[in-house]
């Protein structure tokens, strides 16, 4: 594996394909947009969800975090012998990840700003290979081109097919030390299984606004998985009264459209020197927890059969904690691989339509 770009030598036969061409087959994405990039940027930043309703959150942060490319790849098969990306990124430091049948060949970190990348492909005109490239997932990055080099049969985009999955939630989804974006558990669960995943993790803002539940209502999705509290109880937005009602009706808003498609709460993840803590709002996150499992209980007994629970602790229970996460909170990049293995066997049960 190579850890930064490797320059390719130059070939006679160039293809540049603007970043919305269909051939690119990207993935995770519901759009693009033009808007925001600066300097005159003519690059276009693929959407995880719809802009113009954030509005409605009066969250700055979070429609900064909504542009963040988390889970944002495409995918081309090709037998070129190199690949070279124009992109801008933002502040957030990831690195970008290039797939090559599956296998990692390249990650590169270049910081923010725009940059003009070229990495070399093992295929070289022996026979067509599935590239995936991952953009940064704590960037917001905006693609000018891709251009393919040395191909001697054109480009076509790559099969798009599998289980669509919807996972919302705070940074345990948005994935804060990951070691790559394809290395984050939600990619590992979606590698391992041939799924396609949605990443709607927003570090810090997981708080059940209703424009993420409208967007998740209208998102196509086969399986829906929703990590929900340790925002909540971080930051004492809800109390013992309205934190039930509100996952309720969080709930309820994506069931308008997927009457029927699974959904599955995970409760909040061990926190160490918090499982206890009384927070702003009186709520320990003991209690935030049991909450939310109550409010899933609930949801059940009026009917909803295709709702499903995950109890956090069997996740990462307290006594692992300390080996599983950086901080205290966030996995690190060993614990992405945790997460990935313990989630994926309880949805591995969840049975899909």
């Amino acid at each position: 594996m190579s850890t930064d770009a490797t320059p390719a030598p130059p070939h006679p036969s160039v293809e540049r394909l603007a970043p919305d061409d269909p051939r690119l087959s990207f993935d995770g994405i519901t759009g693009w947009n033009r808007d925001g990039g600066g300097g005159g940027s003519d690059g276009l930043l693929p959407l995880r969800m719809p802009l113009e309703r954030l509005g409605t959150t009066l969250s700055a942060n979070l429609a900064r975090l909504a542009r963040t490319t988390a889970g944002v790849r495409f995918a081309v098969r090709t037998d070129a012998a190199s690949i070279e990306l124009e992109v801008e990124n933002g502040s957030g430091g990831s690195p970008l990840d290039v797939r090559v049948d599956g296998v990692l060949a390249h990650r590169w970190t270049g910081g923010p700003g725009r940059h003009r990348i070229a990495f070399a492909l093992p295929a070289g005109g022996a026979r067509p290979a599935e590239v995936e490239v991952w953009l940064p997932h704590l960037d917001a990055t905006r693609i000018a081109s891709v251009s393919l080099s040395g191909h001697h049969s054109p480009p076509v985009a790559a099969d798009r097919t599998g289980t669509r999955w919807v996972v919302y939630g705070s940074s345990i989804v948005h994935c804060m030390f990951a070691a790559g974006p394809s290395e984050s558990w939600p990619a590992l669960v979606e590698a391992g299984r041939g799924w396609r995943v949605r990443n709607l993790g927003l570090a810090g803002e997981a708080h059940l606004d209703p424009a993420l539940a409208r967007t998740i209502r209208d998102t196509p999705a086969d399986l829906i998985t929703l990590e929900l509290g340790i925002n909540a109880y971080i930051r004492g937005g809800f109390t013992a009264r309205t934190w039930g009602p509100a996952v309720c009706g969080f709930v309820e808003t994506v069931r308008d459209g997927h009457p029927d498609t699974p959904v599955v709460v995970l409760t909040s993840l061990a926190a160490p020197g918090r499982e206890q803590a009384v927070n702003e709002a009186g709520m320990t996150l003991v209690e935030t927890r049991a909450a939310t499992a109550e409010a899933v209980r609930v949801l059940q007994r009026l009917g909803d059969r295709a709702l499903h629970l995950v109890d956090g602790l069997t996740v990462v229970p307290v006594a692992e904690a300390g080996r599983v996460y950086a901080d205290g909170l966030h996995p690190t990049p060993e614990g992405e691989y945790v997460l990935a293995d313990r989630i994926g066997a309880a949805l591995d049960k969840i049975p899909l339509n």
